[in-house]
């Protein structure tokens, strides 16, 4: 009985060694071989569970270009998220397609990087200026 309970237990260790990680543990593995600092890696892969589950839990590999735009439209329309960050979201699912995957990327060409707005400076016109020095007391009033 002690031979069979023995053999029963490095079979189990053998089955659970020859299993493949969960994809969020790949994801990590391969982002640390790639050198990202720890919290890109918190962070790209808080973007990949909400893909996922954003899409009801199916496999990325089942999913591909039109899938991640809408996410990315979702994120931008709906979340009103920065660009910024919807560039972040962006680069982590590329990350994912890339590094885990191993898809190619030229599938994914579509996705672009969203631009954040310029921001312009306001100026005034002279009148402007004129008319709101005339409001102006005290001391240092022209």
């Amino acid at each position: 009985m002690f031979q069979f309970s023995v053999l029963y237990v490095l079979t189990e260790l053998s089955i659970l060694a020859s299993q493949t990680p969960k994809l969020l543990d790949q994801v990590r593995q391969a982002l640390r071989v790639q050198h990202y600092a720890i919290r890109t890696e918190e962070a790209y892969v808080h973007w990949m569970k909400r893909f996922i589950l954003s899409h009801h839990k199916r496999h990325p590999r089942e999913m591909g270009c039109p899938e991640i735009e809408a996410f990315l439209i979702h994120l931008a329309v709906e979340q009103h998220v920065a660009a910024a960050t919807q560039n972040q979201t962006c680069s982590a699912t590329l990350s994912l397609y890339r590094y885990v995957l191993e898809l190619p990327v030229d599938v994914l060409e579509a996705v672009r990087a969203a631009r954040t707005p310029r921001r312009l400076p306001a100026v005034f016109t002279r009148a402007e200026v004129r008319a709101m020095l005339k409001h102006l007391h005290g001391a240092r009033a022209c």
